[in-house]
């Protein structure tokens, strides 16, 4: 099942060390990356309000677990859970019930979440949570926002504040207790990206958040693999550097994991219907 599609043939011939300030930071590559000793990791990306294709995927890591009985085990979610699909209040519902059984599930921010958390406290018209996807949020939750029908303010204050007294408080303070950044053996988990000739102790927020390019250009070696969703592709991307696993659920069905096992990696999704 673990497989390394990576084609090295062309990568550039990068030196082992970089420095940062006056110290020298080991890098690493894909190929010579590997897990933690003893604990199997699944990293979900972009769940994007699809609580069913989330439910056939952690059945999928069930199953792979069950038959493989790892260790320890870490199952590390990327972010965006909402906005897009069509049951956001649902993903946070379970992703709230898991992180109450087990700390081993963690959840990282992403932009729609952070942009979501900034309209419950401050709405913008101009804001991406009401551009980009709020609606379909908002619907999830009860609440209609239609962004041609947000004539004025007292229209936009009137959807802020449906939604204020709908969503649960639960829900607000898991948005608020994301991460934006974990990292475990030679791999560093984040939503969007870093920034390159940057080390990855001093990112900014914003830039794990919303990274594109450079990022997605780059192929120079970092301190550890990046693994990050964000930016959808039809299906992983694996780079030198890192691996994309933003398959776009919202609108191919397709929603993807990476397993990490020591130096071994594999990938499960969910089927398109």
């Amino acid at each position: 099942m673990f497989h390394d599609t990576l084609d090295h043939s062309d990568a550039p011939d990068w030196s082992r060390q970089r420095i940062f300030g006056l110290w020298k930071t080991p890098l690493v590559t894909l190929s010579e990356a590997r897990g933690p000793e003893g604990i199997r990791i699944y990293a979900i990306g972009d769940i994007h309000g699809c609580r069913s294709l989330l439910d056939k995927l952690l059945q999928k890591i069930e199953e792979d677990s069950a038959r493989s009985k790892p260790g320890d085990w870490r199952i590390i979610f990327l972010g965006d859970y909402v906005g897009r699909g069509s049951d956001s209040k649902g993903v946070i519902d379970r992703l709230i019930a898991l992180q109450a059984a087990d700390p081993r599930h963690i959840m990282l921010a992403g932009n729609h979440d952070v942009e979501f958390l900034a309209f419950l406290d401050q709405p913008r018209i101009d804001g991406v949570f009401v551009n980009s996807g709020g609606n379909a949020t908002a619907r999830s939750y009860g609440v209609k926002l239609n962004r041609s029908k947000l004539k004025t303010q007292a229209d936009l204050e009137q959807v802020h504040r449906k939604l204020v007294e709908t969503v649960p408080s639960s829900h607000v303070q898991f948005l608020k207790g994301l991460q934006h950044a974990v990292s475990f053996g030679d791999y560093f988990f984040c939503h969007a990206g870093v920034r390159p000739g940057t080390s990855l102790e001093r990112q900014d927020p914003e830039d794990l958040l919303w990274m594109r390019a450079p990022f997605l250009d780059s192929l120079m070696p970092l301190e550890k693999v990046v693994v990050h969703g964000h930016t959808i592709s039809a299906k992983p991307e694996e780079r030198i550097n890192r691996i994309g696993i933003d398959t776009g659920a919202y609108r191919t069905g397709r929603l993807t994991a990476l397993v990490i096992d020591g130096d071994r990696k594999a990938f499960l999704s969910t089927k398109p219907s």
